[in-house]
C-alpha cells in the first residue's frame, strides 16, 4: 500500500516517460491526481505508454528532443495549449554510453553523453522555469545518479553529466529559494531498466556489489521520493540531494 500524495490540480511534465522510471513517475504522479505530459523522443513507444496511463488519469503525449532547446520549447508549447502551466518539472530523461576507460572513450560518444543527460535538463529547466516563476510556484526534480556523487570507473561521460546535474540543481535551487519554486534531485543507485542493455553485463556486477542493501532499485521506489519532492508539501527543502542508493552513499 503507497501513500497517497496529494497533487490535485498539479500539471507535470516528465521526460524519458515512455518507459522505466520515467513511467513509473509518471504513473505515481497521475495516481496523486496531476495531469502528466510525458515528453520522450520515442514516439511510438509514448504512444503505447500514453494508451496504458490513460486508465490512471489525464495524460498527454509530447514527443520531443531535450538536446534540441527549440523543441523542447515546443514541447511547452503544446503542453500548456493542452493542460495549462506546468507545476512540476521531472527531468528523468538520460543515456548511460558505453563502458570502457577515459583513454579509450570516443570524443563524440563523450559529447552526446553530456548533451542528453546535462544539456537536456538544462534545457528544460530553462524553458520552463520562466512560467514558474510568473506563477510563483513550481517544483522541480530532477534524476541525477549515484555515479554523479562517487564516479563510477569506465563510466566517466555518465558519471560527470549526473554530477552535473546535482551542481545545476543546487544553483538554479538557490536562483529560485524565493519564488516559491522547490529545486530538487535523486540520486538513486542502480535500477533495472533498459538502460542495462547499454551496460556491459561486468559493470551491471559492479554495480550491484555495491549496494548494501543487496539488490537493485526499484523504479517505483524512485517515483514515491519524487512524487514527494514535487508536492506543495515539499514546502522548504531546495537544493538538495536525496539518496536511493540503498546504503551504498557514503555523502
Amino acid at each position: 500500500m503507497t501513500n497517497k500524495i496529494d497533487l490535485a490540480g498539479r500539471i507535470a511534465a516528465v521526460t524519458g516517460a515512455a518507459q522505466g522510471i520515467g513511467y513509473a513517475i509518471a504513473a505515481r504522479l497521475l495516481e496523486s491526481g496531476a495531469k502528466v505530459a510525458l515528453w520522450d523522443r520515442d514516439s511510438e513507444l509514448l504512444g503505447h505508454t500514453a494508451s496504458r496511463l490513460m486508465e490512471l488519469g489525464e495524460v498527454l503525449a509530447v514527443t520531443m528532443d531535450q538536446t534540441d532547446f527549440k523543441s523542447v520549447k515546443t514541447a511547452l508549447s503544446v503542453t500548456q495549449d493542452d493542460f495549462g502551466g506546468i507545476d512540476i518539472l521531472v527531468n528523468n530523461a538520460g543515456i548511460s554510453g558505453p563502458t570502457m576507460p577515459v583513454v579509450d572513450y570516443p570524443v563524440e560518444d563523450w559529447r552526446r553523453i553530456l548533451d542528453v543527460d546535462l544539456t537536456g535538463p538544462f534545457h528544460c529547466c530553462k524553458a520552463v522555469v520562466p512560467g514558474m516563476i510568473e506563477r510563483g510556484y513550481g517544483r522541480i526534480v530532477s534524476v541525477s545518479s549515484i555515479a554523479g556523487k562517487e564516479g563510477n570507473p569506465n563510466a566517466a561521460a555518465y558519471s560527470a553529466a549526473k554530477a552535473g546535474v546535482i551542481a545545476l540543481t543546487k544553483s538554479l535551487g538557490k536562483e529560485l529559494a524565493t519564488h516559491n519554486i522547490a529545486v530538487n534531485c535523486v540520486t538513486p543507485a542502480a535500477a533495472k531498466t533498459r538502460i542495462f542493455d547499454q551496460i556491459s553485463q561486468e559493470h551491471i556486477d559492479y554495480m550491484l556489489a555495491r549496494i548494501p542493501r543487496g539488490r537493485f532499485l526499484k523504479v517505483e521506489e524512485v517515483a514515491a521520493m519524487v512524487a514527494w519532492l514535487a508536492s506543495e508539501e515539499n514546502s522548504f527543502t531546495t537544493g538538495a540531494v536525496f539518496d536511493l542508493s540503498g546504503g551504498r552513499a557514503t555523502y
